[in-house]
């Protein structure tokens, strides 16, 4: 068995329904900053999106404003 790297222990992926309730917002709007490029994501397969919880802590550091446009 491989031993899981350090980065994905202490950086998980995330759903966008986990990144939802984590922001508290609706999905849609974590798809619509995915899609923007606000929100760094994954795909690893063309139906699936993860985040790592790294890029949600960067994204909820900015401002509010920024997020918001």
């Amino acid at each position: 068995m491989s031993q899981p790297d350090e980065q994905s222990v202490d950086d998980p992926f995330l759903t966008v329904a986990e990144v939802a309730t984590q922001m508290r917002v609706s999905k849609m709007t974590v798809y619509r900053l995915v899609n923007s490029g606000k929100l760094a994501a994954s795909r690893p397969t063309p139906r699936t999106i993860r985040i790592r919880q790294s890029a949600v802590k960067d994204l909820l550091a900015e401002s509010p404003a920024d997020v918001a446009q």
